[in-house]
């Protein structure tokens, strides 16, 4: 309901059909709201069918005068008169990019509780930002490295094979003068059109001592980023669990946060966390002249499918966020399904060697309700940040 909305709103479209095989409704867009015209059960639909065709049908729709109806204007485009839900095949599409008239978004990806998704969600919603035409950027500051991973660029087996062990997101936020942005970022194989990714390494866990008795580290990623800020859109850094320099380093950076969570109680009352670290990095930058951090919003992710669970339970957690915790909650949601966790351990075989081969949901299964929800998120978020179309 809430992707036929914005379809509606946005295209202008004045009808929009809804169903799943057993209810059939018909929605109309009244101003800028959109309301229930017509509601009936699938079985139903051969003795309303009369009924179907006056307010859809063919000739009903052609009596339908465009918005701009009578004027001498000729520039402006009509009303659209009816809408059918896009396939699959159109929501994942590959646009061509548009003249760049716009300014980078940098974006984090944060909750100190892990196993909520940051992972996920960062690569996926990349790939659905990419395909829009616009350049992108991940920052993997988690020492796991699972972004890296999950990009595709950690095809390895041994320790002397290892490529990224001297050149990763460490070179950046250690060095003032050198390893800039352009010098570690590597082109990405997860997902088309590609993305760059700084890539992690797990050397960053010990690393962090040398960066804490340094502690203009703390400001540099935000000095190389501004170098950049023509060559992106969008930037996304996954960040570590926890309240540690790199996680810091990440906020400070951002221009915007989203914070996946599970809504589970741990996850929930790590939010109280959350929103103190916010408020202490905030205090920071204001000694370099930034603004506060806009929190765009709690993301529901890895949430259960359980219909029942959706319709009772869902709804409350994401109350409790909103009035207990006082941040926002996104308007998607993204489900657990299998089919998210098998694009990320997509593997090919070379000889005898199981090569890692992860992809996005986009580039594995392009036509699955997962790719759907990222989809959605993906306009949603540029919608917030100000890059939608």
């Amino acid at each position: 309901m809430r992707r036929l909305s914005r379809y509606l709103t946005r295209l202008r479209v004045v009808y929009g059909v809804l169903t799943n095989g057993k209810d059939f409704r018909i929605y109309e867009l009244v101003g800028n709201q959109v309301k229930l015209n017509f509601q009936c059960q699938g079985a139903e639909i051969t003795d309303n069918i009369e009924k179907i065709k006056d307010i859809i049908g063919r000739d009903k729709l052609a009596e339908i005068k465009p918005k701009n109806a009578g004027s001498t204007d000729k520039s402006s485009p009509p009303i659209a008169k009816s809408v059918i839900t896009p396939p699959q095949s159109f929501q994942t599409s590959i646009v061509t990019p548009k003249p760049k008239v716009r300014t980078m978004k940098t974006i984090a990806i944060y909750h100190n509780k892990g196993g909520v998704g940051k992972t996920t969600t960062t690569i996926n919603l990349a790939a659905a930002i990419s395909r829009k035409g616009l350049k992108v950027l991940i920052i993997d500051l988690d020492s796991q490295a699972n972004t890296t991973y999950a990009a595709g660029l950690m095809k390895f087996d041994t320790e002397e094979e290892d490529t990224l062990k001297d050149s990763n997101i460490y070179n950046v936020v250690f060095y003032p003068k050198s390893n800039y942005i352009p010098e570690i970022a590597l082109k990405s194989t997860f997902t088309y059109p590609p993305v760059d990714v700084i890539p992690a390494h797990i050397n960053l866990i010990w690393q962090e001592a040398r960066l804490v008795d340094k502690d203009s580290s703390k400001t540099h990623l935000v000095k190389k980023l501004e170098l950049v800020k023509d060559d992106y859109d969008v930037v996304l850094i996954d960040t570590p669990p926890s309240l540690n320099l790199y996680a810091k380093i990440a906020l400070i950076a951002c221009d915007y946060l989203i914070i996946p969570s599970d809504l589970k109680p741990f996850a929930n009352e790590g939010l109280r966390n959350v929103k103190n670290f916010v408020e202490e990095i905030d205090e920071f930058r204001t000694f370099i002249n930034k603004p506060a951090i806009a929190v765009l919003g709690v993301l529901p992710s890895k949430i259960l499918t359980n219909a029942n669970y959706i319709k009772a339970t869902l709804p409350k957690q994401e109350k409790v966020v909103e009035e207990r915790y006082g941040f926002p909650v996104l308007e998607t949601r993204i489900f657990q399904r299998e089919d998210l966790s098998r694009a990320i351990d997509n593997f090919v075989f070379e000889g005898d060697r199981q090569i890692p081969d992860p992809k996005s949901i986009f580039d594995f299964k392009p036509d699955s309700i997962s790719a759907a929800e990222f989809e959605e998120l993906a306009n949603e978020v540029l919608e917030k940040v100000g890059l939608s179309a």
